[in-house]
């Protein structure tokens, strides 16, 4: 694998086009310039652990992300509701919200209003060392520090809320997946924040 330098504009641009959690940027690259998939790279099934290309940006202290994601809940064992997302999100009631996180707890009350029980199964995406949903404050906040774990309204779960708005983007795009959603679809849910 090679490990190339961006600017920090190309970096942030690479990293809003990410459509879940641990995308390589490498396949990041080749869906925005329409290239066939790499076939090393295609997500089976099974469950496995996906990890993103470690980027170098030219930014000051050139950091480079390592994320990882355990996904052992494929979406095809999730039977579809008829009712979908965008019937329960209120459009005004989103250009209201103080902020990101606002607009983020709105869509996963949502979420989980049209799938119930199926929602649990948002518990399964979590980082490599931090949970992103969990069924209480308390394991949130055991699970790493300064989490600002925050109860998704309307429901018994809570969800990590210090995090960037780009990983937000993809913990929606996981659990909407997860949900049984279609691509589209995921897009339009995840554009909403």
């Amino acid at each position: 694998m090679k490990h190339i330098e961006i600017d920090e504009e190309l970096y942030q641009h690479l990293a809003s086009n990410t459509q879940y959690i641990g995308e390589s940027a490498s396949s990041i690259i080749r869906r925005l310039l329409s290239l066939p998939a790499d076939l090393s790279e295609q997500k089976t099934e099974k469950p496995k652990k996906v990890e993103s290309v470690l980027v170098q940006t030219s930014s000051a202290a050139n950091v480079s992300e390592k994320s990882t994601i355990i996904q052992n809940n494929p979406a095809q064992n999730i039977p579809r509701t008829a009712e979908s997302v965008f019937n329960y999100i209120n459009k005004e009631e989103l250009a209201t919200q103080r902020g990101v996180v606002g607009r983020f707890l709105l869509i996963l009350s949502a979420l989980h209003r049209v799938h119930g029980e199926q929602f649990s199964a948002v518990i399964e995406i979590r980082g490599r060392d931090r949970l992103y949903f969990a069924r209480s404050e308390s394991e949130l906040a055991e699970s790493g520090s300064s989490t600002k774990p925050r109860q998704i309204p309307e429901s018994s779960f809570w969800v990590m809320t210090n995090s960037n708005t780009t990983r937000k983007k993809m913990m929606i795009t996981e659990a909407a997946k997860a949900l049984g959603y279609q691509s589209v679809e995921i897009e339009k849910i995840r554009d909403l924040l």
